[in-house]
C-alpha cells in the first residue's frame, strides 16, 4: 500500500455507469430510481434503447431521458466522479432538449354561473340563513 487511492477503471477509460452518471448528474434522486429509470427504457443512448443500467457512457455520448411530464436531451461532457451540488451537476452536461410545447391559455377568471343557477354560493346560503333567523 503506497497510500495513493487506486485509480478506478471507469476513471481511466473515461467512461461512467449510466444509473451512476444520472445519479451524479442529478437527473434523479437516487441510484436505485436510476436504475428503474433505465430499467423501464425510458433512457436512450445515441437514440438506442438501452435497460441495462451498468451501460458506460462517456463524453460525447447523447442521453434521451423520458420523465413524467418532460423529455430530457443531455449531450455528456464529463462523466463525472462524485455527486456534487447542482451547479457541479449542470457542468457535465449540456442541455440541447427541443422547447416545451406551447400551453394552451386557461382562462384566467372563474366561469360565468348565472345567479340563481346551481348550488348557492357561500355568500347566497349566509343570506338565506340571515332571512329565516332574522338576523341583520
Amino acid at each position: 500500500m503506497s497510500g495513493e487511492p487506486a485509480e478506478r477503471p471507469a476513471a481511466a477509460s473515461g467512461r461512467q455507469r449510466l444509473d451512476k452518471w444520472l445519479f451524479f448528474a442529478r437527473a434523479v434522486k437516487s441510484r436505485t430510481l436510476a436504475q428503474k429509470l433505465v430499467a423501464s427504457g425510458a433512457v436512450r443512448v445515441n437514440s438506442e434503447r438501452t435497460e441495462a443500467s451498468d451501460h458506460r457512457v462517456g463524453a460525447g455520448d447523447v442521453l434521451t431521458i423520458t420523465l413524467e411530464r418532460r423529455i430530457l436531451v443531455w449531450r455528456i461532457l464529463d462523466p463525472g466522479s462524485r455527486r456534487g451540488p447542482a451547479t457541479e451537476a449542470m457542468t457535465l452536461y449540456e442541455d440541447i432538449s427541443p422547447p416545451p410545447l406551447p400551453r394552451p391559455d386557461r382562462p384566467s377568471q372563474q366561469a360565468f354561473r348565472a345567479p340563481g343557477a346551481g348550488r348557492p354560493t357561500k355568500k347566497e346560503r349566509r343570506a338565506t340563513d340571515r332571512l329565516r333567523t332574522g338576523e341583520e
